[in-house]
């Protein structure tokens, strides 16, 4: 879909018909979570919203498709045209008005200069990252990325839009009613091609690559530094109801690990999402070293039942104390450089001390 320029009045009557279908409770439906507890293939009203999602047909193909996406504009052209994963979107002019529509466009823009005037924050973590508090500004709250308010993203005359299609296709339509909006096809593990997708969106493509190049060297040094025999690491999340993930290679903290060079255990050395387990089998999560992150409150979780089970306490981590609980909010949550930077911190405090 190709949005042409609109005059004043049009834009206005765009604005008013997307309030009114929010005053009728028209809001997007979250799907496949990749940092939150959401059920992988619970629906978005995506046609191929299950394609993309966890052990989805489309899912290894994300990251090569997302790459394929952006613009053949020239740094400082105007208008651009954006190709992504809802077609195509014209931008007559510099964004100034940002919303975005979840922690990763968050990092993505904030990393960029850009303080969004807009986030629809996640359910486990419904304030600002704190790791983003500093250079965000003071984004108005627009609903969640489970459930986007229409209204108050119209009211904040947005002149960009950012966010998936895993996680607001059903919105799309009204969204790009409101403003130019920009969607990559889902979070995770495709996180530095959405990165240089909405770098594309606000013209600042050099400065994305710029970051990533210099995430890149510093993931690489660190694995020059843990040297040839580096140790297995464990990623473990605990989430509502009981489930819970080993995170694999195809997540945001896998690829930063395989960045690295760090090996897997086997059962999670997988081309997916997550392997996923119960507190009665926590022997699963064996590794030289484990990670744990909780999503949302933790007594909503069975991270205690798992961790009182004896099969926990013999872990090959647990008894060398190397098992470590890390922030959520960039392990699991983040999605965006700034997040993965944290990231590579923690790793090297831990791995290296």
């Amino acid at each position: 879909m190709s949005l042409r320029r609109r005059g004043t009045a049009a834009v206005a009557l765009a604005v008013a018909a997307a309030l009114s279908l929010a005053a009728c409770g028209s809001d997007s439906s979250g799907n496949s979570k990749e940092g939150t507890g959401v059920s992988a293939d619970s629906g978005s009203g995506a046609k191929d919203s299950k394609s993309v999602a966890k052990g989805g047909a489309g899912f290894a193909d994300a990251a090569k498709k997302t790459a394929a996406l952006g613009t053949d504009a020239a740094p400082g052209q105007w208008p651009r045209t954006i190709k992504h994963a809802m077609g195509s979107t014209e931008i007559t002019s510099q964004p100034k008005r940002v919303v975005v529509l979840d922690v990763g466009e968050l990092d993505n823009v904030v990393s960029l200069g850009v303080k969004p005037v807009g986030l629809a924050p996640t359910e486990g973590s419904p304030e600002l990252p704190s790791y983003l508090k500093k250079d965000a500004g003071t984004p108005k709250n627009v609903g969640t990325i489970n459930s986007l308010n229409l209204e108050a993203i119209a009211a904040l005359k947005p002149d960009l839009i950012l966010g998936s299609q895993l996680r607001a296709a059903a919105s799309y339509d009204e969204l790009s009613q409101i403003a130019p909006t920009v969607f990559s096809i889902r979070p995770g593990f495709t996180w530095k091609e959405n990165y240089l997708l909405n770098a594309a969106a606000l013209d600042k493509t050099a400065q994305a690559r710029t970051n990533l190049a210099a995430y890149e060297k510093r993931a690489k040094d660190l694995g020059a530094k843990l040297g040839a025999h580096k140790p297995t690491v464990s990623m473990v999340r605990y989430l509502p109801d009981g489930l819970i993930r080993l995170y694999a290679n195809d997540s945001f903290i896998g690829t930063i690990l395989k960045d690295v060079g760090i090996p897997r255990p086997k059962n999670q050395d997988i081309a997916d999402l997550a392997a996923e387990i119960s507190a009665e089998n926590i022997d699963q999560a064996d590794a030289d070293w484990i990670f744990t992150g909780v999503y949302g409150d933790p007594k909503a979780t069975d991270k205690s039942k798992a961790q009182s089970n004896p099969l926990w306490k013999n872990l090959k981590a647990v008894k060398d104390g190397h098992a470590y609980d890390v922030p959520d909010e960039t392990w699991y949550l983040g999605l965006g450089v700034t997040a993965a930077d944290a990231v590579l911190d923690d790793l090297q405090k831990h791995l290296t001390a």
